[in-house]
């Protein structure tokens, strides 16, 4: 991950600030395994190993012109256009959580009984909710107008992003135990139709329904950091 941040630092290419933030909830997942604050430490551990694999071999597909997944191509073909800081993190959280998450869980868990894992597939819920909240803090020293979504969307930035993640994750959750329960072997369908609808939310990321928001996410990238190296030092600045 560090070796993508950097090469999107290199090529002020915006998939570099996805890859911060996911790089920032892996460290903080092993610091909790770490400490011991998982039911099963070491399922956790070989867990958050393959569901960063799914994210690191989509980046490695896509910069070798391998086929990936629809949304993950999706997700990377934006690194170029000017959307916002949050909408390019929201597209990979998108794809992430929404359809590699389920597959982490259910290849993990596979001749097991994927019910033993869902407490500490809950808890991340925390650890990402606490990511968040940093994040909310570290966004507003590079989207100075990032309030605009409070009027635009009627409700907090962060709220909206909370909602989406917590979203996700349930339906993440949902998606891993019908892999699970289809095995190996049984599962190219459903995954393909997975695919399909984080693409469609993807769509819906990169270009919302609502003109008042759409208004405001352009208007509020006009007032954003444009190089990338620049914005994720911001971000990662203590």
């Amino acid at each position: 991950m560090d070796e993508i941040i950097d090469n999107a630092i290199a090529n002020n290419d915006r998939i570099g600030y996805f890859a911060f933030l996911y790089r920032r909830v892996t460290a903080e997942i092993l610091k909790e395994v770490q400490i011991g604050n998982f039911e099963d430490n070491a399922r956790m551990e070989t867990f958050d190993v393959a569901f960063a694999n799914y994210y690191i071999d989509a980046y490695k597909g896509y910069t070798t012109n391998q086929p990936i997944s629809k949304s993950w191509q999706f997700a990377f073909d934006t690194k170029n256009d000017p959307l916002t800081v949050l909408q390019h993190i929201m597209l990979g959280i998108n794809t992430h959580i929404n359809l590699d998450l389920g597959l982490a869980a259910s290849a993990v868990m596979q001749g097991k009984e994927i019910m033993e894992i869902e407490k500490d597939f809950n808890t991340v819920n925390t650890i990402l909710g606490n990511i968040v909240n940093e994040m909310q803090d570290r966004l507003s020293r590079v989207s100075p107008l990032l309030f605009l979504l409070d009027l635009a969307g009627k409700n907090t930035d962060e709220e909206i992003i909370n909602f989406s993640l917590a979203k996700a994750r349930e339906l993440s959750w949902i998606n891993a135990n019908l892999l699970w329960g289809l095995g190996d072997g049984h599962q190219d369908d459903a995954i393909h139709q997975m695919d399909n609808t984080v693409l469609r939310l993807g769509v819906f990321i990169k270009a919302p329904k609502s003109k008042i928001v759409t208004y405001a996410l352009k208007f509020l990238g006009k007032f954003e950091e444009k190089n990338v190296g620049l914005v994720i030092s911001k971000l990662k600045a203590d």
